[in-house]
Formats: C-alpha cells, sequence, structure tokens
C-alpha cells in the first residue's frame, strides 16, 4: 500500500490546492459532542438511515418531521412501548413511509438504545468511547444487537451522528484494491481488519480523522 504522502499529494493535484482539497473533507464530532447528543437523537438518526436504506434520501428525509410526531419524539422509553397494534395503525399514516419492516425496527432498537444506556448512562458514551482504531468493532457491534443495521448501514449511520469512520463505497473499495489492501468489498472479519490496519496506519502518518482519509482515498480513483 502506499503511504499518506502518496495520497496526499495525489489529492492536491486532483484539487489544486490545500483549501480546495480542506473544503471537501467532512469534520468528526468530538467525543464531548457525542456524549452529549441525547439518547433520543441516536434513536431518531438510526432510524432515518433505516428508512434511507434503498430509498431516496430526500423523499426520507421530507417525511421525517411526521416521523417524528409519530414516534414520540423518538423519546426510547415511548418508543420501546410500541406494540404491533400501533405499528400497524401506523401502516394507515399516509405521512409515512409504511414499510411494516423498517417500522418494527424502531421499537426494536429503542430497545438496544435503552440497554446501552442502561450499561454505560447513555448511548453518546458508547459512541464516543469507542476506539476508531478499532471502529470495524463497531459496526458489528450495532450490526448484532440492532436491527436493520447489516451491510453499510452501521457506518452511513456512525458519519451521520459525527462519529468518525470510514466507509467502504464502491470508490473506496475500487481504491483499497488498487492498493492491494483487499480484493474484494470488504466482508470477513480478516478483510475488515487489513482495511482498519490500513487507515490506522494512514491516520498515524498523518493525524488525520478516518472520514478524511476515507473521502480522499475515495478521490483516487479515476472517474
Amino acid at each position: 500500500m502506499r503511504d499518506y504522502r502518496w495520497l496526499h499529494e495525489y489529492c492536491l493535484n486532483r484539487f489544486g490546492s490545500a483549501e480546495a482539497l480542506e473544503a471537501r473533507l467532512p469534520q468528526p464530532r468530538s467525543d464531548a459532542e457525542l456524549r452529549a447528543l441525547p439518547d433520543d437523537r441516536y434513536l431518531s438518526l438510526i432510524a432515518l438511515r433505516v428508512f434511507r436504506a434503498g430509498l431516496k434520501h430526500s423523499l426520507v428525509d421530507a417525511k421525517w418531521p411526521a416521523f417524528e410526531e409519530a414516534f414520540f419524539g423518538f423519546d426510547p422509553e415511548k418508543v420501546v412501548l410500541m406494540g404491533a397494534e400501533h405499528l400497524e395503525r401506523l401502516m394507515h399514516d399516509t405521512r409515512l413511509i409504511r414499510h411494516l419492516g423498517k417500522l418494527k425496527s424502531v421499537p426494536r432498537n429503542a430497545q438496544l438504545v435503552l440497554d446501552v444506556a442502561k450499561e454505560k448512562g447513555s448511548f453518546g458514551a458508547l459512541i464516543a468511547d469507542w476506539p476508531v482504531t478499532e471502529i470495524v468493532g463497531l459496526w458489528k457491534y450495532l450490526a448484532k444487537h440492532g436491527h436493520q443495521l447489516g451491510g453499510l448501514s452501521a457506518p452511513r449511520f456512525l458519519r451521520m451522528v459525527g462519529k468518525d469512520t470510514f466507509i467502504p463505497t464502491d470508490d473506496m473499495v475500487a481504491a483499497l484494491k488498487a492498493q492491494d489492501i483487499i480484493d474484494k468489498a470488504p466482508t470477513s472479519q480478516k478483510d475488515l481488519a487489513q482495511v482498519q490496519a490500513a487507515f490506522n496506519q494512514w491516520h498515524a502518518e498523518s493525524g488525520r480523522p478516518l472520514c478524511q482519509l476515507s473521502v480522499m482515498l475515495a478521490h483516487t480513483v479515476n472517474h
């Protein structure tokens, strides 16, 4: 694999200046900001990620105020009590995206938020305290204990809340393959560990957050 210096120089050449490059790069939230985010906002963003999967994001986002109302502001203590009859009623609410599987995931993920809060004090504490050098472990945790958070949903959710993470998009996977780090989309623990190790090396060399390295790497793929 190439070192960070190559990655930085490639992106500088592509965008023409350091200012133009920096303008394209995301900024993660601080640990304090992640810890301060209320549990209802985490549940809302988990649900938003679930409903965005496979659908046009602008369509989902336009309906989200109605979801906030229908799910009691995503207060996990209230949402977790929503039973099958309540969800069936929501299936008749034309303001919502009426997908029963996705609707069912909301109270189930409310239980996840409550379970984590009971153990850690808040859901934000789990997110904030998880080391970014082992971020694929957090993906696995969310996929295992949450509902409909497999595949790219966990890393995309983390990016939405501002937790530092890379996301193996098609462009990033192509770039990783070009550097002989992996030979296919990373789904196995071995491949994910290899990708994590590569990002940890670039992170150590540059001091940049993983989300910025992820975007930079994706831009090394020719379009």
